[in-house]
């Protein structure tokens, strides 16, 4: 089956991915193409292009279509959403849900116009809906190589469900429970991430940066978020957590007055200071906490038959917490879709069809699934910048050479990384054992805050050696305690709380990378 995935336009970070007899021929956001940071709004016109340039097919060639959003959820259960999350406000509910409708009519001839032009006959396109969260379960799930696994799936919030739990057996993903929005985990942390200074739905992983500078027994989040033992489930107050219109702080923002009130003036600029880091760390661990009972609630019986978990969802990216998941003493195996976000829904939906459809998945051991361009492309590119460059004989010895003198290092080759992170393929290297390496780049290239972490790339046969495990790491999506031999010898790489974000490189899936 050849199967064609779009994420875009009910979310962010729009995105395409295309599946061919149940191998991942291409997936890509479209970011990498317009370079307009997540492209909220937008449809993955160049995305989808490339997904079928990459996979040698024409439109015609396409057997479905799908996309992680349920239409039939949108369009008839949204007065229930709107209904409760405007405290029981019919009228006002009313006028949310007409104009819900009014937009998912406009999103319809955005998709068809879009399909038409990008060379498909919308008479003749199969279209599935997938489910949000089920598409971000089966991103993770179907790619894992686990024939069982119990299934999390936490993010912001799709068509009414903010988190999910349920168990995958045989190829089938099951629903235990689901907690619906304005109960959003994804929507806490992203407002605390709006007062802290921070673009929510971008800025996330600048809070979990920022919380081990502080200390959470200072601050008491649980009149924001707690969880009620009676209902077996976690609250969110609406009174500060993604509040509406007329309780907002300012214009633009999701945090309310009553917040500001409580925690403070929110915080501007770049500078670490309190409380901020305190409210930073206290945001952090309400996370892990609530997420944790989640585990214990609703997927303990399932973790004792097997030990495997598979997490997705935006949450999912928040690399502390899944230390956290993987310290839990029935979780043995912890496996994250490396696009996590909503941008991976796109392949999460293409896989979800295609194991419907019989194909056999393979697992995913690498994300070089985006474009690349010969040594030509290159070339004319380089010309036409007025850059000067010489071709060396051998490009991984030159580049050990100067990453050794405490260089920096522009790394490009193959494909490009699918998901937000850069694994080798698209990476500034420089040597983690050279103190001033993280601030130079951060204050020269990467012109971002100066306590923010770099990540290290770690040879497969050291891994133990210095995060001192052989869990499968290769997509830099956990963070591991550095081993004390090591944590003084790289101290570029090794955060204030003494972890590390690394990625394990395989000769296997990049040669080149791991010379």
């Amino acid at each position: 089956m050849k199967i064609l995935g779009i994420a875009s336009p009910f979310g962010h970070d729009p995105s395409a991915a295309l599946m061919i007899d149940g191998k991942v021929i291409a997936a890509v956001e479209e970011e990498r193409f317009n370079r307009i940071k997540h492209s909220d709004g937008e449809m993955p016109v160049e995305a989808i292009k490339y997904c079928l340039k990459a996979g040698g097919i024409k439109p015609a060639d396409v057997d479905h279509i799908a996309f992680p959003w349920s239409y039939d959820i949108l369009h008839k259960k949204r007065f229930e959403y709107y209904f409760r999350t405007l405290k029981g406000t019919p009228s006002r509910a009313f006028k949310k849900l007409f104009r819900n409708k009014h937009e998912l009519k406009n999103q319809q001839k955005f998709i068809a116009d879009t399909l038409a032009s990008c060379g498909f006959d919308n008479s003749q396109v199969k279209i599935r809906w997938i489910e949000h969260h089920l598409a971000h379960a089966a991103s993770s799930y179907f790619f894992s190589g686990m024939e069982e696994a119990a299934i999390l799936s936490i993010d912001g919030g799709g068509e009414l469900t903010a988190s999910l739990m349920g168990y995958a057996r045989d190829g089938k993903i099951y629903k235990t429970k689901e907690i619906l929005a304005p109960d959003s985990i994804g929507n806490f942390y992203a407002t605390m991430t709006d007062y802290l200074g921070f673009t929510r739905g971008d800025g996330e992983y600048k809070v979990m940066g920022m919380a081990p500078y502080g200390d959470a027994s200072k601050i008491n989040m649980d009149h924001i978020m707690h969880w009620v033992d009676r209902k077996k489930t976690y609250r969110c107050n609406d009174d500060y957590v993604w509040v509406t219109r007329d309780k907002r702080h300012e214009s633009g923002k999701v945090y309310s007055t009553k917040m500001v009130d409580e925690l403070g003036v929110p915080r501007e600029g770049d500078a670490l200071s309190e409380p901020y880091i305190h409210i930073a760390a206290a945001t952090q661990k309400k996370l892990e906490e609530i997420t944790l009972k989640l585990v214990d609630t609703y997927l303990l019986k399932e973790l004792k038959r097997h030990g495997n978990l598979c997490f997705a969802g935006g949450v999912a990216l928040n690399v502390a917490l899944n230390r956290k998941l993987l310290d839990h003493p029935h979780i043995n195996n912890l496996w994250i879709q490396p696009s996590a976000h909503d941008a991976g829904a796109s392949l999460g939906a293409v896989v979800y069809v295609a194991a419907e459809c019989g194909d056999k998945i393979e697992k995913m051991d690498h994300v070089y699934l985006g474009p690349e361009y010969s040594n030509e492309e290159i070339e004319s590119a380089l010309k036409d910048s007025g850059y000067k460059y010489h071709r060396e004989q051998d490009i991984c010895k030159a580049a050990s050479d100067l990453l050794c003198e405490g260089k920096i290092v522009g790394w490009f080759q193959g494909r490009m990384e699918w998901g937000p992170r850069a694994l080798g393929n698209r990476s500034i290297l420089g040597n983690p054992t050279i103190k001033g390496t993280a601030d130079k780049i951060n204050a020269i290239i990467k012109l971002r805050e100066n306590w923010r972490p770099f990540c290290p790339s770690i040879l497969k046969d050291y891994a133990e050696e210095i995060i001192g495990t052989d869990h499968e790491a290769p997509f830099m999506t956990i963070a591991f305690k550095a081993t004390d031999k090591w944590k003084d010898r790289i101290p570029e790489v090794v955060h204030v709380d003494g972890t590390c974000r690394p990625q394990i490189v395989d000769e296997k899936t990049n040669p080149k990378y791991h010379k």
